[in-house]
């Protein structure tokens, strides 16, 4: 594959979909228990001709049962209330029952991030703004022990075999102090346009934590989750992913986020908050051009391999737009890859916390820079709904 210039096109960091078994380590797809994903149901079958429904243009091939639902235009999203969510989210149930022990040391050290497709859209020169590439910023490895930091990866099966991303624990509105809620991208959670959520979805906070399996030892998953496995209850991500998202959905990566609400396969009676002993709030409609970020992540492919966490300190974010609807994506140089993917981005709030404001999305195929979805309206709808669901 070609070199690609971020300023011509993007590469997502990791695929809904995994695209071969070859990419996913040597077993292929995942075994029985719940390790495969589902087909979809029948009466999803794929629309032929994708269209236009109210303002909203349609992929070709998107199962129909996408089209319930959906607003008269996606400006008309960011007008939906608790209700609306509640009703979409209905047609698309999540489904994940814990696998007791699914989840080893073998299967986690076998999942892999795809060998991405490259979006073939170019990045449109609009409202939203491409600004020119950043400076590119070198990685540095976050210091141990990760106890009591709010980063962990994120595990899943899908057609095609198992993979991760990175995810941050952040502060439940409703519930403050005993947040369950993890962000991560819409991408390690579901296919995207004609694919369905990923199965035996877990949240591992402080993943290898003692540094026990770094540099290709074998680590007890005692040493590797040290603060256990958190299997996905309930999860959402923006519409548009759903009906978007993939290899060829280039404006879908503006809202490319999700979140998922966790619970401990090993209940001890703590929220994951206090298990972990920190959360972020999430700090939507965050100011441009005052924030210096940070993005965190545990990238995979070399000269990362997976099991260090990592930080890009990429200070103010520049601008990358696929389409001028949509908020621009936020851009910093860094040189992590595959397996950051979900990773959050941070900065310091006028009051001196620090929050998430958005998280790795896409990234350069040479590595010299990454965008993340800016987190406005929908995304605040969608913890909003999260967050007050039973």
């Amino acid at each position: 594959m070609p070199s690609i210039h971020r300023s011509a096109m993007a590469v997502a960091l990791v695929t809904g979909t995994l695209l071969a078994a070859s990419a996913c380590g040597p077993d292929g797809p995942a075994g029985d228990g719940g390790g495969t994903a589902a087909p979809p149901p029948a009466s999803s079958a794929a629309a032929p001709g994708g269209g236009v429904i109210g303002g909203i243009t349609l992929p070709s091939g998107i199962p129909t049962s996408l089209l319930e639902g959906l607003p008269k235009s996606w400006d008309d999203l960011k007008k939906w209330k608790f209700e609306d969510w509640d009703s979409w989210a209905s047609k698309h149930v999540f489904n994940n029952p814990v696998v007791k022990d699914f989840w080893n040391p073998d299967k986690m050290g076998d999942s892999k991030p795809a060998d991405p497709a490259p979006p073939t859209a170019k990045p449109a020169a609009d409202n939203g703004v491409t600004d020119p590439d950043p400076p590119v910023v070198k990685a540095v490895p976050v210091p141990r022990p990760y106890l009591k930091q709010p980063s962990g990866k994120v595990f899943f099966s899908a057609q095609g075999g198992r993979g991760n991303c990175s995810a941050t624990v952040i502060t439940d509105p409703q519930h403050p102090g005993r947040s369950n809620l993890v962000w991560t991208a819409g991408h390690c959670v579901h296919a995207g346009k004609g694919g369905d959520f990923f199965k035996d979805l877990v949240f591992v906070p402080a993943y290898n934590n003692s540094g026990a399996s770094s540099g290709g030892k074998k680590a007890p998953l005692s040493e590797l989750a040290p603060l256990g496995t958190w299997w996905a209850d309930l999860v959402t991500t923006s519409p548009q992913w759903m009906v978007e998202g993939g290899g060829t959905g280039d404006a879908a990566n503006q809202y490319d986020f999700a979140v998922m609400r966790v619970h401990n396969q090993n209940d001890s009676g703590k929220s994951l908050e206090e298990t972990v002993g920190s959360a972020v709030p999430v700090w939507f409609d965050a100011p441009r051009d005052k924030v210096s970020v940070a993005a965190v992540g545990y990238p995979l492919y070399k000269p990362f391999d997976g099991q260090e966490l990592y930080k890009c300190d990429g200070g103010k974010p520049t601008r990358l737009s696929f389409d001028a609807k949509r908020p621009s994506m936020l851009t910093i140089g860094c040189n992590m890859t595959q397996g950051s993917s979900g990773g959050g981005w941070f900065a310091t709030m006028p009051d001196g916390k620090t929050a998430l404001v958005s998280n790795t999305s896409i990234g350069t195929e040479d590595h010299t820079s990454l965008s993340g979805p800016y987190l406005e309206t929908v995304a605040k709808q969608a913890l909003d709904w999260i967050s007050k669901k039973p």
